[in-house]
């Protein structure tokens, strides 16, 4: 098993003064962290679902700049809780010494009306460390992580498309 180690996040939101649902992760995997961009493990649903209920095409998997533009266009912003922490791996349920982000930087630019945690583990440090700071209660939406295979790629889909589809332009 991988030892702990204090990481930090390493690359900044994705929001602008239009956007009006924030999309909330964890912590950045190692492939993320490594990409220094979010959800970076291919196998992680995210780009797809995001797309797909966006009606819009899956960005290229490195392509970062129709990535970040593909959520902009549609008033998303899309952030992690967790800035930096002692963390084994890729695993949520090793999260522990939470520094969490400085929400207030988007929530004092932006008009957000909405925030959704992609996750179980995101929505329990968002509503420990963020909701206390945004006092916006948050929908916890299932995981697009490829851990979480109980969810096909469309009930995923559809599920997000419930809690996404209204925020988003």
């Amino acid at each position: 098993m991988a030892e702990y180690a204090h990481i930090s996040h390493g690359f900044g939101p994705i929001f602008d003064e239009r956007s009006s649902v924030l999309v909330l992760g964890s912590f950045p995997s190692v492939l993320s962290r490594e990409n220094r961009f979010y959800y970076g493990n291919p196998r992680n649903r995210f780009w797809r679902v995001v797309a797909a209920v966006l009606g819009e095409p899956v960005p290229a998997d490195g392509d970062v700049d129709a990535k970040r533009a593909l959520l902009l266009s549609h008033g998303v912003a899309l952030w992690d809780v967790v800035e930096s922490c002692d963390v084994r791996g890729s695993s949520d349920a090793s999260i522990r010494n939470v520094v969490p982000a400085d929400v207030a930087l988007i929530t004092s630019a932006a008009p957000i009306g909405a925030v959704l945690c992609n996750g179980a583990a995101a929505g329990r440090l968002y509503r420990c460390w963020l909701e206390p700071v945004t006092a916006i209660r948050a929908e916890v939406l299932p995981s697009t992580s490829p851990a979480n295979a109980s969810w096909s790629l469309e009930r995923l889909t559809e599920r997000w498309r419930a809690a996404l589809g209204p925020h988003a332009r």
